[in-house]
Protein backbone atom coordinates (compact mmCIF):
# COMPACT_ATOMS: atom_id res chain seq x y z
CA UNK A 1 0.00 0.00 0.00
CA UNK A 2 1.42 3.41 -0.81
CA UNK A 3 2.47 5.88 1.85
CA UNK A 4 0.79 9.13 2.06
CA UNK A 5 2.54 12.00 3.10
CA UNK A 6 2.19 15.38 3.46
CA UNK A 7 3.59 18.53 3.02
CA UNK A 8 3.22 21.38 5.32
CA UNK A 9 4.60 25.13 4.76
CA UNK A 10 3.66 28.16 6.46
CA UNK A 11 3.66 30.90 3.85
CA UNK A 12 5.99 33.66 4.41
CA UNK A 13 5.26 32.59 8.07
CA UNK A 14 7.62 35.47 10.16
CA UNK A 15 5.70 37.95 7.78
CA UNK A 16 2.23 36.97 8.02
CA UNK A 17 2.40 36.62 12.01
CA UNK A 18 3.27 40.39 11.84
CA UNK A 19 0.57 41.32 9.48
CA UNK A 20 -2.04 39.28 11.57
CA UNK A 21 -0.77 40.71 14.66
CA UNK A 22 -0.72 44.23 13.11
CA UNK A 23 -3.61 44.78 10.95
CA UNK A 24 -2.21 48.07 9.42
CA UNK A 25 0.75 46.06 7.53
CA UNK A 26 -1.78 43.86 5.94
CA UNK A 27 -1.49 44.23 2.05
CA UNK A 28 1.67 46.26 2.33
CA UNK A 29 5.18 44.95 1.48
CA UNK A 30 6.36 43.62 4.78
CA UNK A 31 9.86 42.85 5.81
CA UNK A 32 11.10 40.96 8.73
CA UNK A 33 14.70 40.98 9.97
CA UNK A 34 15.71 44.32 11.50
CA UNK A 35 19.07 44.86 11.41
CA UNK A 36 21.29 47.24 13.57
CA UNK A 37 23.42 50.40 12.39
CA UNK A 38 23.43 50.49 8.92
CA UNK A 39 21.09 48.14 8.16
CA UNK A 40 23.53 45.15 8.41
CA UNK A 41 21.08 43.00 9.06
CA UNK A 42 19.17 40.47 6.89
CA UNK A 43 15.79 39.75 5.70
CA UNK A 44 14.38 36.92 7.51
CA UNK A 45 11.27 36.82 6.20
CA UNK A 46 9.43 39.14 3.50
CA UNK A 47 5.53 39.23 2.72
CA UNK A 48 4.22 37.90 -0.55
CA UNK A 49 3.86 41.74 -1.21
CA UNK A 50 7.34 42.56 -0.86
CA UNK A 51 8.25 39.32 -3.19
CA UNK A 52 7.10 41.30 -6.01
CA UNK A 53 9.57 44.07 -5.81
CA UNK A 54 12.38 40.52 -5.09
CA UNK A 55 12.80 41.07 -1.78
CA UNK A 56 13.44 37.66 -0.01
CA UNK A 57 14.97 35.84 2.33
CA UNK A 58 18.64 36.25 3.69
CA UNK A 59 19.26 39.41 1.30
CA UNK A 60 20.89 42.40 3.18
CA UNK A 61 18.46 44.79 4.63
CA UNK A 62 20.20 47.86 2.68
CA UNK A 63 19.26 45.76 -0.59
CA UNK A 64 15.49 45.49 0.39
CA UNK A 65 15.52 48.96 0.96
CA UNK A 66 16.58 49.91 -2.33
CA UNK A 67 14.60 47.80 -3.94
CA UNK A 68 11.44 48.76 -2.17
CA UNK A 69 11.79 52.12 -0.40
CA UNK A 70 7.85 51.82 0.94
CA UNK A 71 8.68 48.31 2.43
CA UNK A 72 8.09 48.16 5.98
CA UNK A 73 10.71 46.87 7.95
CA UNK A 74 9.63 44.83 11.11
CA UNK A 75 12.10 43.54 14.04
CA UNK A 76 12.69 39.43 14.48
CA UNK A 77 10.67 38.49 17.71
CA UNK A 78 11.97 35.00 17.85
CA UNK A 79 9.84 34.02 21.01
CA UNK A 80 6.69 34.79 19.49
CA UNK A 81 7.33 32.90 15.94
CA UNK A 82 8.92 30.05 18.35
CA UNK A 83 5.69 30.21 20.26
CA UNK A 84 2.85 30.33 17.08
CA UNK A 85 5.53 27.56 15.69
CA UNK A 86 4.86 25.03 18.25
CA UNK A 87 1.09 25.67 17.93
CA UNK A 88 1.22 24.80 14.54
CA UNK A 89 3.00 21.32 14.90
CA UNK A 90 0.55 20.79 17.92
CA UNK A 91 -2.06 20.98 15.48
CA UNK A 92 -0.41 18.56 12.76
CA UNK A 93 -0.14 16.08 16.02
CA UNK A 94 -3.88 15.73 16.09
CA UNK A 95 -3.41 13.79 12.92
CA UNK A 96 -0.56 12.03 13.39
CA UNK A 97 2.46 11.34 16.28
CA UNK A 98 4.75 10.68 12.63
CA UNK A 99 5.59 14.62 12.72
CA UNK A 100 9.59 15.91 10.47
CA UNK A 101 9.06 19.51 11.47
CA UNK A 102 12.56 20.55 9.34
CA UNK A 103 12.33 24.18 10.15
CA UNK A 104 10.32 26.16 12.18
CA UNK A 105 7.89 27.02 9.34
CA UNK A 106 7.77 23.38 8.24
CA UNK A 107 7.39 19.69 8.67
CA UNK A 108 6.70 16.44 6.90
CA UNK A 109 3.92 13.90 8.27
CA UNK A 110 3.21 10.56 7.24
CA UNK A 111 -0.40 10.05 7.37
CA UNK A 112 -0.57 6.75 6.02
CA UNK A 113 -2.21 4.87 9.01
CA UNK A 114 -4.51 8.03 9.67
CA UNK A 115 -6.61 7.93 6.48
CA UNK A 116 -8.99 5.41 8.35
CA UNK A 117 -9.97 7.89 10.53
CA UNK A 118 -9.30 11.30 8.78
CA UNK A 119 -9.97 10.64 5.31
CA UNK A 120 -7.30 10.58 2.15
CA UNK A 121 -4.52 12.25 2.11
CA UNK A 122 -6.33 15.40 0.85
CA UNK A 123 -9.29 15.25 3.19
CA UNK A 124 -6.27 15.42 5.91
CA UNK A 125 -4.48 18.62 4.11
CA UNK A 126 -8.05 20.35 3.53
CA UNK A 127 -8.63 19.98 7.66
CA UNK A 128 -4.92 20.68 8.45
CA UNK A 129 -4.99 24.18 6.37
CA UNK A 130 -8.80 24.97 8.00
CA UNK A 131 -7.28 24.24 11.34
CA UNK A 132 -4.55 26.13 11.00
CA UNK A 133 -6.61 29.22 9.51
CA UNK A 134 -8.84 29.02 12.18
CA UNK A 135 -7.31 28.76 14.91
CA UNK A 136 -4.04 30.41 14.43
CA UNK A 137 -5.18 33.30 11.30
CA UNK A 138 -2.34 31.92 9.13
CA UNK A 139 -2.19 30.89 5.62
CA UNK A 140 -0.53 27.48 4.99
CA UNK A 141 0.41 25.32 1.53
CA UNK A 142 0.42 21.55 1.59
CA UNK A 143 1.60 18.66 -0.99
CA UNK A 144 0.11 15.46 -0.91
CA UNK A 145 2.09 12.46 -2.27
CA UNK A 146 3.54 9.41 -1.93
CA UNK A 147 6.55 10.42 -1.16
CA UNK A 148 8.74 13.32 0.36
CA UNK A 149 10.02 14.52 -2.59
CA UNK A 150 7.10 14.80 -4.42
CA UNK A 151 5.35 16.14 -1.39
CA UNK A 152 7.79 19.06 -0.94
CA UNK A 153 7.91 19.50 -4.35
CA UNK A 154 4.17 19.95 -4.93
CA UNK A 155 4.15 22.16 -1.52
CA UNK A 156 5.82 24.61 -3.33
CA UNK A 157 3.92 24.97 -6.44
CA UNK A 158 0.55 27.04 -5.83
CA UNK A 159 1.81 29.33 -2.58
CA UNK A 160 0.45 31.01 -0.83
CA UNK A 161 -2.45 28.98 0.48
CA UNK A 162 -1.75 26.20 -2.27
CA UNK A 163 -2.98 22.76 -1.79
CA UNK A 164 -1.62 20.23 -4.49
CA UNK A 165 -2.41 15.82 -4.44
CA UNK A 166 -0.29 14.08 -6.97
CA UNK A 167 -1.79 10.85 -7.15
CA UNK A 168 -0.03 7.25 -6.80
CA UNK A 169 1.79 6.64 -9.81
CA UNK A 170 1.82 9.82 -11.09
CA UNK A 171 4.81 11.25 -9.94
CA UNK A 172 6.53 10.79 -13.02
CA UNK A 173 4.50 12.83 -14.70
CA UNK A 174 3.79 15.57 -12.59
CA UNK A 175 7.31 16.04 -11.97
CA UNK A 176 8.57 15.61 -16.21
CA UNK A 177 7.72 19.29 -16.88
CA UNK A 178 9.12 20.89 -13.83
CA UNK A 179 12.87 22.52 -14.37
CA UNK A 180 15.44 20.52 -12.69
CA UNK A 181 16.68 22.36 -9.97
CA UNK A 182 13.26 21.63 -8.27
CA UNK A 183 15.19 18.34 -7.51
CA UNK A 184 16.80 17.73 -4.27
CA UNK A 185 20.74 17.88 -4.67
CA UNK A 186 20.73 19.83 -8.02
CA UNK A 187 23.21 22.62 -7.65
CA UNK A 188 24.69 24.91 -9.95
CA UNK A 189 27.57 22.22 -10.91
CA UNK A 190 24.99 19.39 -11.28
CA UNK A 191 23.04 21.38 -13.63
CA UNK A 192 25.50 22.34 -16.00
CA UNK A 193 26.61 18.54 -16.07
CA UNK A 194 23.14 17.95 -16.38
CA UNK A 195 22.79 20.41 -19.32
CA UNK A 196 25.29 18.21 -21.31
CA UNK A 197 22.88 15.23 -21.42
CA UNK A 198 20.18 17.66 -22.78
CA UNK A 199 18.61 18.16 -19.18
CA UNK A 200 16.69 21.30 -18.42
CA UNK A 201 13.49 19.40 -17.10
CA UNK A 202 12.88 17.23 -14.81
CA UNK A 203 11.30 14.76 -17.70
CA UNK A 204 14.54 15.35 -19.53
CA UNK A 205 16.31 14.04 -16.50
CA UNK A 206 13.47 11.05 -16.66
CA UNK A 207 14.68 10.08 -20.23
CA UNK A 208 18.38 10.41 -19.70
CA UNK A 209 20.98 7.63 -20.33
CA UNK A 210 21.32 6.51 -16.47
CA UNK A 211 25.01 4.40 -17.37
CA UNK A 212 26.24 7.79 -19.03
CA UNK A 213 24.91 9.79 -15.62
CA UNK A 214 26.84 7.42 -13.64
CA UNK A 215 29.85 7.57 -15.44
CA UNK A 216 29.68 11.25 -15.54
CA UNK A 217 28.00 11.73 -11.49
CA UNK A 218 29.09 8.43 -9.75
CA UNK A 219 26.42 7.11 -7.51
CA UNK A 220 24.83 10.36 -7.32
CA UNK A 221 23.72 10.29 -10.89
CA UNK A 222 21.37 6.86 -10.27
CA UNK A 223 19.95 8.95 -7.47
CA UNK A 224 18.75 12.03 -9.26
CA UNK A 225 17.33 9.49 -12.25
CA UNK A 226 15.59 7.84 -9.41
CA UNK A 227 14.49 11.21 -7.71
CA UNK A 228 13.39 12.36 -11.80
CA UNK A 229 10.88 9.19 -11.67
CA UNK A 230 9.61 10.52 -8.14
CA UNK A 231 11.30 7.81 -6.27
CA UNK A 232 11.81 8.11 -3.03
CA UNK A 233 12.36 5.76 0.25
CA UNK A 234 13.28 8.49 2.98
CA UNK A 235 10.52 7.89 5.72
CA UNK A 236 9.33 10.69 7.99
CA UNK A 237 12.15 11.02 10.38
CA UNK A 238 11.87 10.21 14.37
CA UNK A 239 10.79 14.09 15.51
CA UNK A 240 12.90 13.61 18.41
CA UNK A 241 16.58 13.06 16.46
CA UNK A 242 18.04 16.35 16.73
CA UNK A 243 20.66 16.48 14.17
CA UNK A 244 22.56 19.71 15.95
CA UNK A 245 22.11 22.88 17.68
CA UNK A 246 23.60 26.04 16.93
CA UNK A 247 23.87 30.02 16.99
CA UNK A 248 24.86 32.46 15.25
CA UNK A 249 26.04 36.15 15.60
CA UNK A 250 26.29 38.70 13.30
CA UNK A 251 28.10 42.11 14.62
CA UNK A 252 26.78 45.46 14.03
CA UNK A 253 30.48 46.63 13.34
CA UNK A 254 33.35 44.23 12.84
CA UNK A 255 35.64 43.67 15.51
CA UNK A 256 38.67 42.43 16.05
CA UNK A 257 38.80 43.18 19.99
CA UNK A 258 39.34 39.51 21.59
CA UNK A 259 37.37 40.32 24.54
CA UNK A 260 34.88 40.81 22.51
CA UNK A 261 35.00 38.12 20.19
CA UNK A 262 35.17 35.51 23.11
CA UNK A 263 32.45 36.71 25.11
CA UNK A 264 30.63 36.30 21.91
CA UNK A 265 32.07 32.98 21.57
CA UNK A 266 30.79 32.42 25.51
CA UNK A 267 27.41 33.89 24.79
CA UNK A 268 26.47 31.48 22.17
CA UNK A 269 27.70 28.19 24.01
CA UNK A 270 25.79 29.29 26.98
CA UNK A 271 22.56 29.31 24.69
CA UNK A 272 23.73 26.03 22.88
CA UNK A 273 24.44 24.05 26.24
CA UNK A 274 20.37 25.43 28.10
CA UNK A 275 19.23 24.07 24.32
CA UNK A 276 21.08 20.67 24.99
CA UNK A 277 19.93 20.33 28.54
CA UNK A 278 16.57 21.34 27.86
CA UNK A 279 16.23 18.36 25.41
CA UNK A 280 18.15 15.30 27.37
CA UNK A 281 21.35 15.37 25.18
CA UNK A 282 25.00 15.67 25.30
CA UNK A 283 27.19 16.79 22.23
CA UNK A 284 30.19 14.93 21.05
CA UNK A 285 31.14 17.45 18.38
CA UNK A 286 31.37 21.40 18.45
CA UNK A 287 32.06 23.23 15.33
CA UNK A 288 32.49 27.21 15.00
CA UNK A 289 31.81 28.96 12.20
CA UNK A 290 34.05 31.93 11.51
CA UNK A 291 33.27 34.91 8.95
CA UNK A 292 35.87 38.07 8.61
CA UNK A 293 35.10 41.31 6.99
CA UNK A 294 35.94 40.26 3.60
CA UNK A 295 33.04 37.75 3.94
CA UNK A 296 35.81 34.98 4.20
CA UNK A 297 34.01 32.42 5.82
CA UNK A 298 35.93 28.99 7.66
CA UNK A 299 34.32 26.70 10.00
CA UNK A 300 36.11 24.10 12.20
CA UNK A 301 34.96 21.39 13.62
CA UNK A 302 36.51 18.69 16.97
CA UNK A 303 35.14 16.11 19.08
CA UNK A 304 35.28 16.38 22.50
CA UNK A 305 36.97 14.25 25.15
CA UNK A 306 33.61 13.31 26.57
CA UNK A 307 29.80 14.44 25.73
CA UNK A 308 28.63 17.17 27.46
CA UNK A 309 25.81 19.44 28.06
CA UNK A 310 27.56 22.31 30.32
CA UNK A 311 28.59 25.33 29.04
CA UNK A 312 32.44 25.76 29.78
CA UNK A 313 33.84 22.78 27.74
CA UNK A 314 31.63 23.73 24.64
CA UNK A 315 33.31 27.50 25.02
CA UNK A 316 36.88 26.31 25.77
CA UNK A 317 36.84 24.06 22.42
CA UNK A 318 35.00 26.33 20.59
CA UNK A 319 37.60 29.15 21.74
CA UNK A 320 40.75 27.11 20.60
CA UNK A 321 39.29 26.08 17.10
CA UNK A 322 37.95 29.86 16.64
CA UNK A 323 41.25 31.81 17.84
CA UNK A 324 43.60 30.96 15.10
CA UNK A 325 40.88 32.24 12.19
CA UNK A 326 40.11 35.05 14.13
CA UNK A 327 43.91 36.43 14.67
CA UNK A 328 44.60 39.67 12.87
CA UNK A 329 41.43 39.73 11.43
CA UNK A 330 38.14 42.08 11.58
CA UNK A 331 35.55 39.80 12.47
CA UNK A 332 31.34 40.20 10.83
CA UNK A 333 30.05 36.77 12.15
CA UNK A 334 30.64 34.04 14.92
CA UNK A 335 28.85 30.88 15.10
CA UNK A 336 28.69 27.63 17.53
CA UNK A 337 26.41 24.41 16.85
CA UNK A 338 26.77 21.31 18.57
CA UNK A 339 26.29 17.51 17.30
CA UNK A 340 26.83 13.97 18.01
CA UNK A 341 24.56 13.46 20.06
CA UNK A 342 24.52 11.00 22.96
CA UNK A 343 21.66 10.41 25.48
CA UNK A 344 22.05 12.11 29.09
CA UNK A 345 23.47 9.54 31.06
CA UNK A 346 22.97 8.63 34.88
CA UNK A 347 25.71 11.15 36.99
CA UNK A 348 28.13 8.39 38.92
CA UNK A 349 26.85 8.07 42.54
CA UNK A 350 29.94 10.16 44.01
CA UNK A 351 31.03 12.37 41.19
CA UNK A 352 30.81 15.13 43.63
CA UNK A 353 32.38 18.28 41.97
CA UNK A 354 30.14 17.67 38.75
CA UNK A 355 27.07 16.97 40.92
CA UNK A 356 27.85 20.51 42.45
CA UNK A 357 28.24 22.11 39.29
CA UNK A 358 25.41 20.39 37.55
CA UNK A 359 22.98 21.74 40.44
CA UNK A 360 24.28 25.25 39.95
CA UNK A 361 23.49 24.97 36.27
CA UNK A 362 20.08 23.61 37.11
CA UNK A 363 19.22 26.39 39.45
CA UNK A 364 19.88 28.96 36.66
CA UNK A 365 18.27 27.43 34.44
CA UNK A 366 15.21 26.99 36.39
CA UNK A 367 15.41 30.63 36.82
CA UNK A 368 15.76 31.29 33.37
CA UNK A 369 12.62 29.16 32.60
CA UNK A 370 10.21 31.02 34.51
CA UNK A 371 12.03 34.60 34.39
CA UNK A 372 12.89 34.90 31.07
CA UNK A 373 16.56 34.12 29.54
CA UNK A 374 17.71 37.11 30.92
CA UNK A 375 16.79 36.90 34.33
CA UNK A 376 20.41 35.71 35.26
CA UNK A 377 23.52 35.65 33.55
CA UNK A 378 27.12 35.30 33.96
CA UNK A 379 29.28 38.33 35.26
CA UNK A 380 31.62 38.52 31.76
CA UNK A 381 28.19 38.71 30.05
CA UNK A 382 26.75 41.66 31.89
CA UNK A 383 26.30 44.92 30.06
CA UNK A 384 27.62 43.31 26.64
CA UNK A 385 24.67 44.02 24.83
CA UNK A 386 24.55 40.94 23.32
CA UNK A 387 21.58 39.56 21.60
CA UNK A 388 19.52 36.83 23.07
CA UNK A 389 20.46 34.03 20.93
CA UNK A 390 17.52 33.09 18.27
CA UNK A 391 16.25 29.61 18.34
CA UNK A 392 15.00 28.62 14.62
CA UNK A 393 16.22 25.04 14.05
CA UNK A 394 14.00 23.59 16.81
CA UNK A 395 16.95 21.09 17.57
CA UNK A 396 15.29 19.24 14.49
CA UNK A 397 17.53 20.10 11.30
CA UNK A 398 20.93 22.19 10.50
CA UNK A 399 19.98 25.62 10.37
CA UNK A 400 20.47 27.36 6.85
CA UNK A 401 18.06 30.45 6.96
CA UNK A 402 20.62 32.52 8.62
CA UNK A 403 22.90 32.35 5.10
CA UNK A 404 23.91 36.38 4.23
CA UNK A 405 23.36 37.10 0.20
CA UNK A 406 26.50 37.95 0.04
CA UNK A 407 27.72 34.33 0.73
CA UNK A 408 25.77 33.13 -1.93
CA UNK A 409 27.31 34.54 -5.46
CA UNK A 410 27.56 31.47 -7.26
CA UNK A 411 25.09 29.38 -5.34
CA UNK A 412 23.73 28.09 -1.76
CA UNK A 413 26.68 27.57 0.75
CA UNK A 414 25.90 24.88 3.41
CA UNK A 415 28.05 24.21 6.91
CA UNK A 416 30.39 20.98 6.63
CA UNK A 417 29.25 17.66 7.46
CA UNK A 418 29.87 16.23 11.11
CA UNK A 419 33.70 14.73 10.55
CA UNK A 420 35.16 12.24 12.80
CA UNK A 421 35.88 13.12 16.36
CA UNK A 422 39.31 14.47 17.53
CA UNK A 423 40.17 16.02 14.19
CA UNK A 424 39.95 19.31 12.78
CA UNK A 425 38.02 19.64 9.09
CA UNK A 426 38.01 23.59 7.56
CA UNK A 427 35.61 24.08 4.52
CA UNK A 428 35.51 27.45 3.08
CA UNK A 429 33.12 29.55 0.49
CA UNK A 430 33.81 27.14 -2.54
CA UNK A 431 31.32 24.16 -1.38
CA UNK A 432 28.35 23.97 -3.11
CA UNK A 433 24.95 21.74 -2.31
CA UNK A 434 25.39 19.13 -5.12
CA UNK A 435 28.14 18.49 -2.21
CA UNK A 436 25.38 18.09 0.18
CA UNK A 437 22.22 16.63 -1.47
CA UNK A 438 20.88 14.96 1.37
CA UNK A 439 20.82 18.91 3.07
CA UNK A 440 19.66 20.09 0.02
CA UNK A 441 16.28 17.62 0.79
CA UNK A 442 16.01 18.45 4.00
Amino acid sequence: MPRTILHVALDAFFAAIEQRDHPELRGKPVAVGLGGSNDRGVVSAASYEARVYGIHSAMPIRTARRLCPDCVFVPVDGAKYQRVSREVMAILRRFTPLVQPISIDEAFLDVTASRALFGDGEAIARRIKAAISAELQLPASVGVAATKLVAKIASDLRKPDGLVVVAPGDEAAFLAPLPISRLWGVGPSTAAALRDFGGATIGDLQAADRAGLVRRLGKHGATLVDRAHGLDADPVDDPDAAKSIGHEHTFDVDTSDPEVLERTLLAMAEGVSGRLRHAGLRARTITVKVRDSGFRTVTRQRGLAEPTDLTEPIWRLAVELARPEMRGRRIRLLGVTASGFDEREQLGLFEAVEDRRRLAVQAADAVRDRFGRRAITRARLLRTGLPTPFERDLGTAVERRGQHAEDLPEGRRHPPQPGPRDRDSQADTTLDEDAFDDEAGA
